[in-house]
């Protein structure tokens, strides 16, 4: 059994080596390859750093986003080893647990997923599975015509304002709401895009793993409909964990940018 882990870097170079460390730890060190997809940001100490823990680097021009990037990176690994399974993660997520690549294998034998998640451990517990998506192909539809409004209201400046303080007034005496992980497996959910295990029989279904032309933004709704319209088998796996610095990625990723920030946050 082969498994190929490919991880998104975006600038910030600390998660990304606690990253490659913790898989470092895992049992079957036989059977992984680590693969690291730079989106334009590492330096040349950088890239030398981080070939102390695999020599499967690929450097992209330019910042091409999650979709794009992921996809070079799945493309890399599937020519080159073949896996049964490709992991493909964030940079800030950790995974602790020794025995995953064997309940990755245990699960796939009981039931032959297209692709799986884990359940997503965070300190503010805004990332879990199942990802609480639409549950229909026409609600995906309508989420991704809304978000194309909100994105141009969020580029003017009046208008990102005045949708900010609407925002506030609306939330006021409301109490948060703190998602949780399903406390059972289940079938046919959407997953969080922060850790997805893609087996073969997915992937060699399709030219690209991630629906190509998002930048940033519902690639989980995407995967979701891709799920929908072809009759995949997704599952949520509550045996597996991994564990996520959320907000780390989207520190490093807006920092110069506060609109797109706010945007991400509020879709």
């Amino acid at each position: 059994m082969k498994i190929a882990f490919v991880i998104l870097h975006y600038k910030n170079i600390k998660d990304t080596i606690e990253c490659l460390k913790s898989i470092q730890g895992l049992k079957e060190q036989k059977e992984i390859s680590t693969i690291i997809v730079d989106n334009h940001t590492l330096s040349k100490e950088e890239e030398i750093e981080l070939k102390d823990y695999t020599s499967d680097i690929i450097l992209n021009k330019e910042n091409l986003g999650f979709a794009k990037a992921n996809n070079i990176g799945c493309k890399y690994a599937i020519e080159k080893y073949h896996p049964d399974f490709l992991v493909v993660i964030n940079n800030d997520t950790l995974i602790e647990q020794k025995n995953f690549i064997e309940e990755i294998n245990h699960c796939y034998q009981e039931t032959h997923f297209d692709m799986m998640g884990p359940k997503i451990l965070t300190e503010e517990g805004d990332s879990v599975n199942p990802f609480p998506v639409y549950k229909t192909l026409q609600e995906v539809e309508e989420r991704i015509h809304y978000h194309e409004k909100l994105e141009k209201i969020y580029k003017n400046t009046f208008l990102r304002n005045l949708l900010t303080l609407y925002l506030k007034i609306k939330r006021i005496g409301r109490k948060p709401v703190h998602l949780q992980n399903g406390e059972k497996s289940l079938y046919d959910v959407a997953l969080h895009g922060c850790a997805i295990v893609f087996s073969k029989k997915y992937y060699e279904k399709y030219s690209d793993v991630f629906y190509k032309e998002t930048f940033l933004y519902h690639e989980e709704e995407f995967l979701y409909y891709r799920k929908c319209h072809d009759n995949l088998i997704s599952y949520y796996d509550a045996n597996l964990e991994i564990i996520h610095k959320e907000g780390s990625s989207l520190n490093e990723s807006f920092k110069n940018n506060n609109y797109s920030k706010l945007l991400f946050k509020n879709t």
